[in-house]
């Protein structure tokens, strides 16, 4: 018997997720919405076991299932905040609003109200996983780590926007310099290419450790260098 393509069997697992291939769909981003009121995600690592960790909060995130997640720009991708994870056994431990200096563990209720809105009103269908649906500009700062395999001497590059693929997945848009035909560049610019698809992209930083490395801070970038390293190998 043929399974539908729109009713996958539930016995099929995703290479990528590890999850049953219907759930993994299910958790697709279908729509985007940019944080704009400085909310940060927490977490804790091995480094300090007594201490929490911020980042700002990229955007907001409404999935096919209905269930709604901060994204972040984490190591080589963007990813939910719940289910960050890296080698120093990095966990969520919620978010957070630095104005009020609570924190809390459910989305804010207008951010859903927004998504589930913007989801009806801009209900989207592709030919193609890559088709672009939506597209936000970066207001977080955060910037590429590109560097050469095999190189010691790295290169920053703002990310200017984000691209939302039908697939649910996120693009960081980079300038293209020889491209530039007009400043400001802003998203949707035909001189914005994909981290993603260049080879020497390694990582993404928020801007507090891309303006450390600019500064040629000593930790920052030995800490940087290792990973780049490590990526590269």
């Amino acid at each position: 018997m043929r399974c539908s393509p729109d009713r996958p069997n539930g016995n099929v697992i995703d290479l990528f997720t590890g999850k049953p291939l219907l759930e993994a769909q299910r958790e697709r981003i279908i729509r985007l919405s940019p944080e704009l009121d400085g909310l940060e995600m927490l977490y804790a690592n091995d480094t300090d076991k007594q201490k929490l960790f911020s980042l700002k909060i990229l955007c907001w995130a409404l999935r096919e299932n209905g269930e709604v997640v901060g994204l972040v720009p984490w190591l080589n991708k963007v990813i939910a905040c719940p289910a960050i994870n890296d080698p120093l056994n990095g966990k969520f431990e919620g978010y957070y609003d630095p104005g009020l200096e609570e924190i809390f563990f459910d989305p804010p209720i207008h951010k859903i109200v927004e998504l589930e809105s913007a989801a009806e009103y801009y209900e989207s269908s592709a030919d193609s996983p890559d088709a672009v649906v939506q597209e936000i500009p970066d207001t977080i700062g955060t910037h590429a780590v590109l560097s050469e395999r095999g190189s010691h001497s790295m290169t920053l590059s703002e990310v200017v926007s984000w691209q939302l693929h039908y697939d649910g997945q996120l693009s960081g848009m980079l300038v293209d310099p020889d491209k530039v035909a007009s400043t400001p560049v802003l998203p949707g610019d035909d001189c914005l290419f994909a981290a993603e698809t260049c080879p020497i992209f390694r990582y993404y930083f928020q801007h507090q450790i891309a303006n450390k490395i600019k500064s040629q801070d000593p930790e920052a970038i030995a800490a940087i260098s290792a990973l780049v390293d490590e990526s590269s190998s």
